[in-house]
Formats: C-alpha cells, structure tokens, sequence
C-alpha cells in the first residue's frame, strides 16, 4: 500500500514495559554506535509524533466505521491517497454497507473505481462484500481469520482491518512500515522488495502487547513512513526517532541490496487495459469491437490487453462482437 489508514483518535498509552529488545547490527567503527532499540524506544515518540501530526483522513473518523476502514484498505493499496480521497466518497455514498454493494453487478464497482488502477481490486472489494452479506450478515467480521477467509483479502489487509477498525493486535506491514523498521532497526536504506520472514518475526516482536497500544503503533508508524521517513527526500529532521535510528546514526548508508522495482506505465499492457476499461466504463450499453480497435494503435497488444481484462473477469465478451462490464 503506498499510504497509510488509521482510524481512532484516542490519547496515546504507553508503551508496554515487556517488550523485548531487537538487535541491531554492528555500526561502522567510524560513525557513533546506534543504541539498542526496544520497542518501548519507538512506541511512544512515534504514537505521540501521530498524535500531533496525523492527517485527517475519512476512514480514521469514527463514522466510517469497519466497511469504511476495509473499502480503503482496497482502494490504497499502491494508490496515493489524494486520488483515493475522491473514489472514496463516492463509493460510501452510493454502498454504505456491504450488502449494498453484493447487491449490484460486479461490473458497477469497476464503472466506480474509475482510473484509481488496478481494478481487479474493484472485484475483489465486491466479492468480499457479497460474502459478508452472505455469510456474516452483513458486517464486517471482527476475527482475523474470518477476515483472511472472504476473497480478495490477504494477511496486510486482514492485519490492517483487524487492527485499524477494531483495535486488535496485529502487524500490520505496509511498504511504508517496512522502510521505517528497516532504517530504525536493521539500520538500511530500504527494505527487501518482497516482504520476508525475516521482517514479519521483526514486526511481531515489536508489537507492544497492550491492544489499543498496538493499533496505535500500527497506525503511527505506517504514517511516520508516509510522511517523514518517506522513499526519497526522507525529512529525518521531523523524525521523532531520529536519535535512535540505526540507519541515521550509521550516517544514512546507500542503499547496498538488490535494484528497487521501478513501475513503468506509459506503452504498457496496463496502459492499455485502462484505455479499454475506460470506454467501457463510460458506455451505458455494449460496446462494439471497432471503438475498442480506437483507443490503440497496436493490434496485437490491444488484443493482448483484451483477452487479459476477459481472463480477470473485469470484462464480458458477448455475441456479435460486443463487450461490456461483466454482470455476475
């Protein structure tokens, strides 16, 4: 996810006093040595810093409640926050609960997502919202493991729904949490591009175990990442963990791993795809194959993208050559 949710706003709680501290690895002799991190190091100026400086975002209002929070996790996962905002309002309008949604075609949640990108998450959202209607009589589920059993929903989102809208205990490990614990702790520059076993066991050690203390450390540090320890231009001046950072102690050392996965967009088949979906979505009635054949100048990729949005179901090919968004 490239930002972060949170969603209470109560006072911060201490840090628990049983947190057991995490190695860091050895500084270079040349700069000071970075102290030893415990998780009570980090708790509690990190909850505070968000306490002061926590954005005011919808799904973190107590009115947005469980589908608020879930509906964002879906829509922010590799999407900034300000193209969500708009999506978002929109969609609680018009589905307030999930059984709104179960109610309409698959194929309106993809007309809805509009150009948010990855729409098989709009499939995904509405699957899971067609078996919380069916299977938990409409409400979000609050035990993780009915969570990670609806479609579309895997351990990140679980985790996050879990701990964001019921304050449970969890770790909760976006992009952004995983850059923070890798400069704080393990003293790099970025994290591994897949998330290991490694920094899962790293995360659940620094889990405070007091409940609304985790949900809170889940929350403030995933937007300590977003706005403060950020990918590039890292402001470590704000950073309330600027002392007891590993990788700012060490002198901020280049990055020394594998390249980072640079995302391409423009002449790719997502490009493409969202070109297709485009018309689809702004057509009330099918469309034909020729104003499909417009949107791009290369048959053989067009058609490549075609056959890959029918494949994902986000597309319904019918006789005649038509297409439209698919209705179940």
């Amino acid at each position: 996810m490239t930002a972060p949710t949170a969603h209470t706003t109560d006072a911060p709680t201490a840090a628990s006093p049983t947190t057991h501290p995490i190695p860091t690895p050895a500084a270079d002799p040349t700069p000071p040595a970075a102290p030893a991190v415990t998780g009570g190091h980090l708790h509690t100026p990190v909850i505070a810093w968000f306490e002061a400086h926590a954005r005011d975002l919808p799904w973190r209002r107590p009115d947005a409640g469980p589908w608020g929070v879930m509906v964002s996790e879906f829509m922010l996962q590799q999407t900034p926050v300000n193209r969500v905002l708009p999506v978002y309002e929109q969609w609680l309008a018009r589905w307030p609960r999930p059984a709104d949604l179960a109610k309409e075609a698959p194929g309106e949640a993809v007309r809805a997502w509009g150009r948010l990108g990855y729409p098989r998450r709009a499939l995904r959202l509405h699957g899971a919202a067609v078996a919380i209607t069916e299977r938990h009589g409409g409400d979000v589920p609050t035990d993780h493991a009915q969570l990670l059993a609806l479609p579309g929903i895997g351990e990140y989102t679980a985790a996050a729904v879990a701990s964001f809208a019921y304050g449970q205990r969890h770790a909760v490990l976006d992009t952004n949490v995983r850059r923070v614990l890798a400069r704080a702790v393990t003293g790099v520059q970025y994290p591994p591009n897949a998330t290991t076993a490694a920094e899962r066991k790293l995360a659940r050690a620094l889990l405070p175990e007091d409940e609304h203390t985790a949900s809170r450390w889940a929350a403030a540090s995933m937007e300590l990442g977003a706005l403060v320890c950020t990918a590039k231009n890292e402001s470590c001046h704000r950073c309330p963990i600027a002392d007891r950072c590993a990788w700012h102690v060490a002198g901020k050392p280049a990055h020394d791993g594998p390249p980072r996965r640079v995302q391409s967009y423009a002449g790719t088949d997502r490009q493409v795809r969202g070109r297709l979906l485009a018309v689809l979505r702004e057509a009330a009635h099918p469309v034909p194959q020729a104003a499909l054949d417009r949107v791009w100048n290369e048959p053989v990729q067009r058609a490549r993208a075609l056959d890959g949005l029918v494949s994902d179901g986000l597309v319904e090919p019918l006789p005649g050559g038509r297409y439209r968004l698919p209705l179940s």
